[in-house]
């Protein structure tokens, strides 16, 4: 028995390339297809594939938030994210969703069906050049998040109003509490998170993802 797969994508190009590729394989096959978050939602409710193959940035819905849905709803389907993307944070939001692979659309088939194969047999799949980058930020991570867990709950949130741009002044009144005492938390802040200034510490809030633009 063939292997289902719906196959989402913006790009017809991309979608008709990768379509003609796995129906010539002869192990696979494509039963819908969409060019957009919205519609690939609306067709899984009445077809069953074996593998999602989704892509990040789309109209409507973006990748991610399809499989945001799709875990929410408990839906079982083996996900494979195609993307031009190669930045780690990319990778990482996709693994933290639920993706159950992350593979480039510049891979061969070869590579393609390699990592079809590793999810559908209930494997992690991670294109192997994408690896390095990641344990080292996965690495980094692990060490942002022991500094996070050293601020107070007050420190966290002048932290995340930093982020979000306010100053010292609109913190105090904020948080009703005094500016002196928003300067003393920045100071515990920086020497916790290990940063020099305001802007690296909004930095460090936005990709930790305690804040989101």
């Amino acid at each position: 028995m063939k292997l289902k797969i719906v196959l989402v994508d913006d790009h017809i190009l991309v979608r008709e390339g990768i379509k003609k590729l796995v129906e010539f394989d002869g192990s696979m096959e494509v039963i819908a297809e969409a060019g957009d978050g919205v519609k690939c939602l609306e067709i899984l409710q009445t077809v069953y594939p074996d593998l999602l193959l989704l892509d990040i940035n789309m109209p409507k819905m973006s990748g991610f938030d399809v499989l945001e849905e799709l875990r929410a709803q408990n839906r079982e389907i083996k996900v494979l994210m195609l993307t031009v993307h190669n930045e780690v944070e990319y990778i990482l939001r996709s693994v933290d969703v639920g993706a159950d692979g992350y593979i480039l659309k510049d891979a061969a088939f070869s590579e393609l069906k390699k990592a079809i194969e590793a999810v559908i047999a209930g494997e992690t799949y991670i294109q192997p050049q994408l690896i390095p980058p990641l344990n080292s930020r996965m690495v980094r991570r692990s060490q942002d998040n022991e500094r996070i867990a050293k601020l107070t709950k007050r420190e966290t949130e002048i932290l995340v109003l930093i982020a979000e741009g306010y100053y010292n002044k609109e913190i105090g009144k904020s948080l009703i509490i005094s500016e002196r005492t928003v300067k003393n938390h920045i100071s515990s802040i920086f020497k916790k998170l290990e940063v020099a200034d305001r802007t690296q510490a909004a930095v460090f809030a936005i990709k930790n993802n305690l804040v989101k633009l």
